[in-house]
């Protein structure tokens, strides 16, 4: 057992708490849901870039590189001066969704590099320019730019040109659960001496101001020139700075003058950015404490060289902080390299471990402490002015339970700082790989009733909880807890099993009673993540009236009874009640299988060979939206194979299941080969018969449509010269394949799923695969690519989708990572190339990153698709 192992276990056992301290803290909390108390839901504009360095937060902190208690009572950042900004670079800057040409858009370069699951050790890089940070710039150019427009990025600027700029290394290693060692490490990387200001923050989540508890914290700095930092809840801690560097303190408060042109006096949370950048004096504390502080070092770094800083945060009073500062760094750093090593075990491929362990330090990086009460947020605080009346009927007004205060997976700390329901299933499956105690917290959480609502639907996310995201959570669940089982010498947790899926019932229900218009099982779900792939804004109310009767989100829910089915025969094994609901969801699945095929409804389209959605309007039409998109592809989700031995100790289960097969032949027909076991005793439970699912293999393997080079598109290539119109009421409606940006102001405008690569429905595809594979065996075979006359088995074809998704982020011959796109610094700099962005979704054509720079969330998955090569057996 590993040492990083061994910690894992104590945190898990409660011997000792590791995950005290984290990388809790966003990147981006101005422009949330959250911290907006305006009358109409304009969260980019309520509290803007520049005004958050003036404003005490609401609901929580952001810091570069920050660090926090799992409670955020206390806070750690780094705060960087070039000598020619306006500002401190305090926190990292982009573009809202009003400013920029494809929506908001970080516009910064820093990478996470590596963590462990207990934040023993942790690494982070950040790019900052010498020269002033060009703020207007890139607001001006990419407002000036229209949608067709690329992008303007900060390396567009020239900011980078000559090398001017430093690379700033922050190191945690944790040489307790409270003493946490931090080394900053400033590398020069022009070719000319430059100064650059260091300062290290550390400041208390504003909560005496909001008039609930009028308790202050405080921090002051004693005879050795330590911060100490007193708070009730934490205790009390010692920030220690080596060598003599200046200590500034001031207040987390908001400057009202400033921000609101309001007389008052006092210290302000701009306070230590007034001192450094604009030398005002009496900003700061003459007293030397306050709620915020800060060690101030003044680095001349020489060109081409280094310099660093070390600070100790800790519970304890060290007399000489320093002097197992080293030693106990490298020992974390080699107990990094062990785990690793463990995890990678038999993965040969250098370049793939590196793309792994990037990959999962994003993830666990991700991590944010989320506070949210919703009823004190729509009413307001008792110290504070009230929020606008309409608020009371805005946004998210209908989730008056949900109080959320933990520690939660995120998919992009800047762009989505907010946990989103169904991203959240999918980043559990790579933190399974090294923290599965973790993964299953986060499923759990939830279903929790402070998160879930009490009529079954889970919260979507902060910017509409009432939305509705694909039902994975099941799916997540069932492959975590195997995930576990396996890690855990074959003994699962069926506690954890057992709790979630008792919380998914009621989801469940949610399902059936609020999104089967007709009662029919056919769903309309609305958005399902997949809005822009289609005609019209689903989670609108749509132009035509009536509804659309969905492929996607009634596969959702065939996928979703087949997970529960699943997990109910699993729990069957020790408690045989559970069969009688197995029983349900499987009777279930048959319903569902039926109604697609229904003739009155029959989603599949005999002619084409494929899924469409139908639209029907109040007047009766029925349009079939021949649009060849991911909603047809999705069908293949749903797929189970269960062995004969599984039948043969589940009885009450078989006999009902036999009942109903030979009393509804009409829906038995409809499972493919039932009655026939396939490879080793199997029987096959899936939404496609064989010849079905060859034809979509067909469509989706086509080079023309939907197979690029780096996975499957979201949208077939078949749609870049041939449109879909829809022409109704007097109005066109368009459907065209673009491979990158978004081309449209619609469903926000920076939502893009026509063309690109998107891991998770990737994913999804890839294990369906494998499960049918599993069921056929190595004697089916399709043409892969289409056309191309090489036939594969399914597993084969898996295995390439694998590998294409991994070549995005993978060197080629000529060693250029496709994700890069044309930028020649990011592809051959040595002090870029090898760093990887996991950006939202990535170019159909080029594979070149797109979206969200850091959506390591579900992108992340990659780190799963990443596995040792198994020998073949004879």
């Amino acid at each position: 057992m590993t040492a990083e192992e061994q910690r894992l276990h104590d945190d898990r056992d409660k011997k000792q708490n590791w995950r005290l301290w984290g990388p809790y803290l966003t990147e981006r909390q101005w422009g949330t849901v959250r911290e907006d108390y305006s009358p109409h839901g304009n969260a980019w504009e309520y509290v803007s870039h520049d005004a958050a360095r003036s404003k005490a937060y609401r609901w929580g902190e952001e810091g570069i590189g920050g660090i926090s208690d799992d409670k955020q009572h206390v806070c750690f950042s780094l705060a960087l001066w070039n000598t020619k900004d306006p500002i401190l670079k305090e926190r990292l800057f982009g573009l809202t969704g009003n400013e920029g040409n494809h929506g908001e858009d970080c516009k910064e370069h820093y990478y996470y590099l590596d963590s462990t699951p207990s934040h023993s050790y942790m690494k982070m890089l950040y790019k900052y320019p010498q020269e002033a940070f060009p703020y207007n710039q890139l607001v001006d150019e990419n407002r000036r730019r229209g949608k067709l427009d690329p992008e303007y990025e900060l390396l567009d600027t020239g900011i980078f040109n000559d090398n001017r700029y430093f690379d700033v290394f922050i190191e945690y290693a944790k040489a307790d659960t409270n003493d946490l060692l931090i080394k900053i490490t400033v590398h020069n990387r022009g070719n000319e001496k430059a100064t650059v200001h260091v300062l290290p923050q550390i400041w208390f989540r504003n909560t005496w101001a909001w008039g609930y508890d009028a308790y202050k914290p405080e921090m002051i700095r004693d005879e050795e020139d330590v911060i100490q930092i007193h708070h009730k809840e934490l205790g009390t801690y010692y920030l220690a700075g080596e060598g003599e560097p200046g200590v500034l303190f001031c207040e987390n408060e908001t400057n009202v003058k400033r921000l609101y042109n309001v007389d008052g006096t006092g210290l302000y949370k701009d306070g230590i950015n007034d001192y450094v950048v604009n030398g005002q004096r009496n900003a700061v504390s003459t007293q030397h404490k306050g709620t915020k502080g800060a060690f101030h070092y003044e680095l001349s770094v020489p060109a081409g060289n280094s310099q660093s800083v070390s600070l100790r945060l800790s519970g304890k009073y060290h007399v000489d902080p320093f002097k197992d500062f080293e030693r106990v760094l490298k020992q974390r750093v080699s107990e990094a390299d062990s785990f690793y090593g463990s995890v990678q075990n038999g993965i040969a491929d250098a370049d793939k471990r590196d793309i792994q362990r990037q990959a999962i330090a994003g993830m666990l990086w991700s991590k944010q402490f989320f506070y949210y009460n919703v009823a004190e947020w729509l009413k307001g605080d008792p110290a504070q002015p009230a929020p606008p009346e309409q608020r009371l009927n805005g946004r998210n007004h209908e989730w008056k339970h949900l109080n959320n205060s933990d520690i939660i997976s995120m998919p992009d700390k800047w762009e989505y700082p907010w946990y989103a329901a169904w991203d959240l299933a999918f980043h559990t499956l790579p933190i399974a790989m090294v923290d599965p105690e973790f993964a299953k917290h986060q499923l759990i959480l939830l279903t929790k009733e402070w998160y879930m609502h009490p009529n079954g639907q889970l919260p979507a996310y902060e910017w509409a909880l009432g939305d509705v995201n694909p039902p994975v959570h099941a799916w997540a669940t069932w492959r975590v807890y195997k995930m576990d089982e396996k890690l855990q010498g074959g003994k699962g947790d069926r506690k954890f099993l057992e709790e979630v899926f008792h919380k998914l019932l009621l989801n469940f229900t949610w399902w059936v009673n609020r999104k089967d218009n007709n009662g029919n099982n056919i769903f309309q779900g609305g958005f399902l993540g997949m809005d822009n792939i289609g005609v019209f804004d689903r989670s609108a109310k749509l132009p035509t009236g009536g509804y659309i009767e969905q492929s996607d989100g009634t596969s959702w829910m065939a996928m979703f009874t087949l997970n529960l089915l699943r997990i109910s025969l699993e729990l069957s094994k020790e408690n045989p009640t559970y069969q009688s609901l197995a029983t349900k969801f499987f009777e279930h699945f048959l319903y569902i299988a039926g109604a697609m095929t229904n003739e009155k409804i029959d989603l599949w389209d005999e002619e084409d060979e494929f899924f469409y959605d139908v639209l029907r309007t109040p007047d009766g039409e029925r349009t079939v939206m021949r649009v060849h998109s991911m909603v047809g592809l999705i069908p293949m989700f749903a797929v189970e194979v269960l062995d004969q031995e599984l039948f043969d100790s589940m009885p009450e289960f078989t006999e009902r299941a036999i009942w109903f097969l030979e009393n509804r032949p009409d829906l038995a027909n409809l499972i493919s080969r039932w009655t026939e076991k396939g490879k080793g005793a199997r029987h096959l439970l899936s939404l496609l018969r064989g010849h079905r699912m060859k034809r979509l293999l067909k469509r989706m393997l086509d080079e023309t449509e939907f197979l690029s080079g780096y996975g499957i598109r979201a949208l077939s290539r078949y749609h870049l010269d041939h449109p879909y119109v829809l022409r109704t009421g007097g109005t066109e409606f368009k459907v065209k394949y673009t491979p990158g940006e978004s081309d449209t102001s619609l469903f926000g405008g920076n939502s893009n799923w026509r063309g690109p690569i998107w891991f998770p429905v990737n994913f999804l595809l890839i294990e369906s695969l494998q499960r049918f594979h599993h069921y056929y065996g190595d004697d089916f075979k399709v043409e892969h690519p289409t056309g191309s006359g090489n036939m594969k088995t399914l597993k084969q074809i898996a295995d390439d989708l694998s590998e294409r998704l991994i070549s995005i982020f993978r060197k080629d011959a000529n060693g250029r990572r496709p994700v890069h796109g044309d930028f020649e610094k990011l592809q051959t700099d040595p002090h870029f190339r090898d760093y990887i962005p996991f950006f939202e979704y990535f170019h159909g054509d080029s594979g070149r990153g797109v979206g969200a720079t850091h959506q390591t969330g579900w992108t992340g998955l990659v780190a799963k698709l990443i596995q040792p090569r198994r020998k073949k057996t004879q």
